[in-house]
């Protein structure tokens, strides 16, 4: 009765794992219809598309004495904010801003390490963005202002122009 059931039960198995398998032709139609699929699309792709020639303008020559060089001092983007005066002397139109700051105290340390370094800082407070900025320096025009900001840079490259106008 045992090699009845053991026989029984190979023969089930033997069944089961036969009849599961995926069939040859299964993969062929499945490859057939995506050869299809790719020849119709390389066939709607490959119709003419008409082409438009582009019209470019003449290029116009100019002797190299007619070109007009300008200063980079135009280019300088300068930051406008309504400031008012926290400590220090005053500001002129231009001020280079070195350091910004929520605390009046973080300000007041970095104006001092300015002064002791031999400038004239001074902070200035932003009440919309409540933020205290730190001027290094302070000029009337914007030329002077943006040469002062590139030596500035060397020791705080995040320095940035500020018009108070």
């Amino acid at each position: 009765m045992k090699k009845y059931t053991v026989l029984c039960a190979g023969l089930c198995l033997a069944l089961g794992m036969t009849s599961c398998g995926t069939k040859e032709s299964a993969y062929k139609k499945a490859y057939e219809k995506a050869k299809q699929y790719d020849t119709q699309t390389a066939q709607q792709t490959a119709q003419p598309v008409e082409t438009s020639t582009a019209v470019v303008a003449p290029v116009q020559t100019r002797p190299a004495n007619a070109t007009r060089v300008t200063d980079n001092a135009d280019n300088v983007s300068v930051r406008q904010e309504r400031v008012s005066m926290v400590s220090g002397n005053g500001l002129k139109a231009f001020s280079v801003v070195v350091g910004s700051f929520g605390l009046v105290s973080n300000a007041e340390g970095l104006q001092q390490r300015l002064r002791d370094a031999g400038y004239d800082a001074q902070i200035v407070k932003n009440e919309d963005r409540n933020m205290y900025r730190v001027v290094a320096a302070t000029f009337a025009n914007k030329a002077d202002a943006a040469r002062s900001r590139d030596q500035l840079r060397a020791t705080y490259p995040d320095a940035w122009l500020l018009s108070n106008q």
